[in-house]
């Protein structure tokens, strides 16, 4: 009785910091962007508010993948090249009187298969994350390099276009997407076994195991779930830019990273939420925004971004020991 009361006392424990740490991060937000609004007037122009929210789009579906991932204690290092595989490959199915179906489908697809791949080897073969998905971020990259010639594809859809490029009642529609795949997101970890099963599994894996968990199937779906995530990013991007790059997504996989780390999830797992992501893709889109309106160098957005990353590290290992 008293280690029940004692693990329960602790969840509570755990969910009151992360729920504190959440709502810093949405109070940190709203005092930089009061700053930013005094700092540059253009900040608050409605037009610099719809291109705030369609910039965090695309690396916002990497993070929510990459938030999946990361829960299990995983990561996922070729999320930023599968981003241009997608995009090119996406682009050379929607070329004008091919529409814009057979594009989102191949750029889906392919985003489902590499990460069954990564999925396959880490949670089958029992191999590395980080060595895995290294490794085909290198053979990733190749790939979109040799499909491509390095060259990119132009001349797409106009139906193709409008998804990455098209309005909705006044707003981008990659916005629309991204609410929708927040929704799918908090719906999957929160409301759904699987949710349960990947937050298990970050916890404590062997614990998982012995009470039933399939721990293979749910990592191989969790790598599944985050290329397909990244496919997206890649098949918005390629239609917002009217051309499907092989380099597109080039390290988008670090601001994801960054994005979930700010958010209170942890990289060693069994801690972090869609609401968390959200706080952080917010936080990191003014700030970025922000420096760029300013004329800050960006060798110098990179030192902040890095210097992000590390704080928040640093607090997650000092909310931990206390």
């Amino acid at each position: 009785m008293n280690v029940e009361n004692t693990l329960n006392n602790k969840k509570i424990i755990n969910s009151l910091t992360n729920n504190m740490r959440e709502y810093a991060i949405f109070g940190v937000f709203i005092i930089v962007c009061i700053a930013l609004a005094f700092a540059e007037p253009a900040f608050t122009s409605s037009t610099n508010v719809l291109n705030v929210l369609r910039q965090i789009s695309i690396t916002g579906y990497i993070a929510i993948g990459m938030l999946m991932v990361i829960i299990t204690g995983g990561i996922d290092l070729s999320a930023g090249v599968l981003v241009g595989l997608c995009a090119a490959s996406g682009a050379a199915f929607a070329h004008p009187g091919q529409g814009a179906i057979w594009g989102i489908l191949v750029g889906l697809g392919i985003g489902a298969f590499c990460g069954a791949v990564n999925g396959f080897f880490v949670a089958y073969l029992g191999l590395p994350p980080f060595i895995v998905t290294l490794g085909t971020k290198l053979a990733i990259s190749g790939a979109a390099l040799v499909y491509t010639k390095g060259h990119p594809t132009t001349g797409l859809s106009d139906e193709f276009i409008k998804i990455g490029a098209g309005f909705l009642l006044g707003i981008p529609i990659p916005v629309w997407i991204l609410l929708l795949c927040i929704i799918l997101g908090t719906f999957l970890l929160n409301y759904t076994k699987f949710g349960r099963y990947v937050y298990a599994i970050g916890g404590n894996e062997t614990s998982a195991r012995v009470s039933g968990v399939n721990v293979k199937l749910n990592k191989m779906l969790v790598y599944i779930l985050a290329g397909t995530f990244a496919a997206l990013a890649g098949v918005v991007l390629a239609a917002r830019v009217n051309a499907g790059s092989p380099v597109a997504g080039l390290n988008y996989e670090m601001d994801a990273i960054t994005i979930c780390v700010i958010g209170g999830t942890s990289l060693m797992g069994g801690t972090g939420s869609v609401r968390g992501v959200v706080a952080g893709m917010l936080l990191m889109g003014v700030v970025t925004n922000g420096m760029t309106l300013m004329n800050v160098s960006s060798y110098w957005q990179l030192i902040v971004k890095g210097s992000i990353i590390v704080l928040a590290v640093l607090f997650d290992t000092y909310s931990k020991k206390r």
